[in-house]
């Protein structure tokens, strides 16, 4: 059914991907595919990605056309071929796009090199072609749809905010151990100590697969920063995975009002972030895994091979926290974290989540049920119980918290079941809760 985008103020949005042109991504990252997996998902504001890459560049100004401020929209010849692509009851789903880019910057500072990636966000395509010529000299923009600079962070701020009304940065995933700005690699103990004068500037962080923000909120030093989580995709079926949700107009700039001062940022879609790849510390090689207490027992070394420990994001948490417990700052947003579909519907059907199995019974459930987001967070359960009734018993457990963790370590993503050994139970023996 067909929304109407002046009355729609509730919204998922994700504002951290990658298009073709960036390495290790999909062939299929394009604006077409996006769109299409965007309406699958439930997601209706989507970052472009990429936009230094001149190439990419040139198919956003060729298959965009302007939507609400700052927002853009597929050409409606491209749309109307997506549409026919998906079930009618998200056909029609509006879906804009917002101009972003994941930057990595590489340089040295008080004796260490920094490795840190940032988000950087423009309201229109003059203000990211200025933006791309301030690049020039730092680094090759045609090389990978997520430039390596070798620029400060405060330089590379410093920039966008020369570019105009709107222009704004928030530093990505902040906990990784390489690039992340507190990361354990290459990164800082405070936000003012990588972005200096201009640390002002700053008012959102995005969380990361590997961290949520109660964990954030073991630091005080963060408690006045908005928490956005945003997928990272590398492929469209991976949209949708971590989002933050507004409750705006459609608008870019009403978007940037929410994510300064509070007011209709709702909060973020995570990873229960036992699941990301850096959550504990370890070595994948050597098949190592520690919690903190463990990595200290250590003293940071592999006991398998003698050199030291990925130390992931929960270590570098409870080395900078000043609270045992996380507390909630005065006006944060909450957060809720979810399972992809796919993965649910994998572990129902004893298949991997990208199994032709299983993706067939996601688009089954899609097309009766409607968007992934929607089925996992607001659908009754009765409903769902409908369409498959282990997906609904499976669905209900999600949402009140009860699911088995399997951390992720140094660059191996962890994994997070519903059910035990046994499996789900038989669709006969299935009860249908009262959605909380």
């Amino acid at each position: 059914m067909a929304h109407d985008t002046t009355t729609r103020t509730r919204f998922h949005a994700d504002l951290h991907i990658h298009s073709a042109f960036s390495r290790a991504c999909s062939k299929d990252s394009d604006l077409e595919h996006l769109t299409l997996w965007a309406r699958r998902k439930g997601v209706t504001v989507m970052g472009t990605g990429d936009f230094t890459h001149p190439a990419w560049f040139d198919r956003l100004r060729e298959g965009l056309v302007p939507a609400e401020p700052g927002l853009f929209r597929l050409r409606n010849e491209l749309d109307a071929d997506i549409s026919r692509m998906l079930p009618p009851n998200v056909a029609s789903d509006p879906v804009r796009f917002m101009l972003s880019v994941e930057v990595s910057t590489v340089y040295r500072r008080d004796g260490r090199t920094r490795k840190i990636h940032h988000l950087v966000y423009l309201p229109g395509f003059d203000a990211a072609e200025a933006f791309n010529r301030g690049l020039a000299g730092a680094g090759d923009l045609s090389s990978d749809g997520r430039p390596v600079l070798g620029m400060d962070s405060r330089d590379l701020l410093e920039l966008t905010l020369s570019c105009g009304d709107g222009a704004y940065l928030v530093p990505a995933h902040v906990w990784t151990p390489w690039f992340g700005v507190f990361g354990s690699k290459s990164g800082f103990d405070t936000i003012e100590e990588c972005y200096g004068d201009l640390t002002g500037h700053i008012f959102a962080l995005e969380t990361g697969l590997s961290s949520d923000p109660a964990m954030n909120w073991r630091v005080s030093a963060l408690d006045g920063y908005r928490m956005v989580s945003y997928s990272d995709a590398h492929s469209p079926p991976r949209i949708g995975r971590e989002t933050t949700v507004f409750d705006v107009e459609l608008d870019y700039f009403a978007v940037l009002r929410a994510l300064r001062t509070g007011a209709g940022h709702e909060g973020t879609v995570e990873f229960f972030p036992e699941e990301g790849r850096y959550h504990l510390d370890g070595h994948r090689k050597c098949d190592v895994r520690m919690t903190p207490e463990e990595t200290r027992e250590h003293g940071g070394i592999c006991p398998v091979c003698g050199r030291p420990l990925t130390v992931g994001v929960l270590s570098r948490v409870e080395e900078l926290a000043d609270r045992k417990e996380a507390v909630r700052p005065d006006g944060a947003a909450g957060f809720r974290s979810l399972v992809p579909l796919p993965e649910i519907v994998g572990e129902i059907l004893g298949v991997g989540p990208k199994s032709k199995k299983a993706l067939a019974e996601v688009d089954r459930l899609t097309a009766v049920l409607g968007s992934e987001l929607a089925i996992l967070e607001d659908l009754p359960i009765s409903d769902i119980a409908a369409g498959s009734p282990p997906l609904a018993e499976a669905v209900d457990r999600l949402r009140r918290g009860e699911v088995i963790r399997d951390s992720g370590y140094d660059g191996e993503y962890g994994t997070i079941r519903l059910f035990g050994p046994d499996g789900p139970p038989r669709a006969d023996t299935v009860t249908t809760p009262t959605l909380f």
